[in-house]
């Protein structure tokens, strides 16, 4: 058996990992998210699985793999049989998903000798390297001591500063689709929307095949969403795949940077019950506002008005969004509303539906009146 090493990157090859599986310090992780225990899956040699959701995660949190306290990490890791001299490389069976998460939890907790392996399990077995039937730690427990690093993870009440004080870039490594509000969010009952002065930097981006792409590319990726000196704050749908723009970032030597833990699961719910600016509006809560200007253009928005808009949006966007309409001045809608179609860059054939939907809810009453005509014409002008 060789000696102790340190690793030379937060990233590894799978032929790096091949060559040094015997190493006197090697630790192997399976950072899988959601994997059980089964007879029948594959690990790579002497893999030890690190139960994300379970052991590494604070279940009492609403939100799903919230950070844990440290006595909790320290505790975990030591049962893994890690030490603080130990050399930790982690894989998942996506290739680069949740893998990135584990590197990011370690650093977190002040380990750097910690790596992430170059297209995970998948690339292990499309090089042909030996496998063996998944199996449970059994071996002694380390001494793995903890350090918690400030700012290495933020939580909602700095995120709240961040967002009111524009202090740091947030990027959003959803994918455009979720990002842009095109499509509903997977988790049941998570409104659609993005973190206000975020941007997107969808994680799938950095990769290629299942590895990440290499440095130059990351870069230019990067270059086209973050300034040099730019704080910047990761973010996702619950914490992980942020982790690998993290990954990215490291690699290519990008300081001050942040992973949002809770991400938009945590931000959306919590921040459900109010509107945002309208450049981060969703383009439900856009077409909310757009119909009860057009309804309201007479003072008297009728029942069969409202009965349309609530047919096009969800009953929560309907009253968010007439909580935020009630407080507006005239001016202020019109400008609010060529920001919010502004922002999801409307097209042609966009335009023509959103106007399509206008004379469908003016007409839901059985009149079409003179005010909701004016404003229609209006809006058809400045929208142009």
């Amino acid at each position: 058996m060789s000696s102790n090493i340190k690793l030379p990157s937060d990233l590894l090859s799978v032929q790096w990992l091949y060559e040094n599986k015997n190493a006197k310090n090697l630790i192997v992780l399976d950072g899988t998210i959601n994997k059980v225990f089964n007879g029948s899956l594959k690990q790579i040699p002497k893999a030890r699985l690190f139960d994300i959701k379970k052991k590494f995660s604070d279940v009492s949190n609403p939100f799903p793999s919230a950070f844990p306290a440290l006595e909790q990490f320290e505790k975990e890791a030591r049962i893994l049989g890690i030490n603080k001299n130990s050399a930790v490389v982690v894989y998942d069976d996506k290739g680069i998903y949740s893998s990135a998460r584990v590197w990011w939890l370690f650093k977190a907790f002040g380990f750097s000798n910690v790596a992430v392996l170059n297209g995970g399990f998948p690339a292990w077995k499309k090089a042909n390297y030996t496998t063996e039937l998944m199996m449970h730690y059994s071996g002694k427990q380390g001494d793995f001591k903890a350090e918690l690093q400030p700012n290495y993870m933020v939580f909602f009440s700095d995120i709240e500063k961040v967002v009111k004080n524009e202090s740091h870039k947030i990027i959003d490594a959803r994918a455009a689709t979720r990002f842009n509000c095109e499509v509903p969010e997977p988790k049941a009952g998570l409104r659609m929307g993005t973190i206000p002065n975020s941007v997107n930097l969808p994680f799938t981006d950095l990769l290629k095949d299942g590895l990440l792409k290499p440095k130059k590319d990351l870069k230019l990726l990067f270059n086209r969403v973050v300034e040099q000196d730019d704080l910047i704050v990761f973010s996702c749908g619950s914490g992980l795949t942020a982790c690998v723009l993290a990954l990215g970032a490291s690699l290519c030597s990008i300081d001050n940077i942040s992973v949002y833990d809770g991400s938009w699961t945590e931000y959306g719910t919590l921040t459900s019950s109010a509107m945002q600016k309208p450049s981060t509006w969703t383009k439900d809560e856009l077409l909310a506002y757009i119909l009860m200007y057009v309804s309201n253009s007479n003072s008297n928005e009728s029942v069969k008005e409202t009965n349309y808009i609530l047919t096009r949006v969800d009953a929560n966007v309907f009253k968010r969004v007439s909580a935020q309409f009630e407080n507006d001045s005239d001016y202020q809608i019109v400008q609010n509303i060529i920001k919010g179609v502004n922002k999801h860059d409307y097209y042609r054939n966009d335009l023509a539906d959103l106007f399509a939907d206008i004379k469908l809810m003016a007409f839901a009453d059985g009149r079409y009146d003179t005010m909701e005509k004016m404003i229609y014409n209006n809006l058809k002008k400045i929208l142009k």
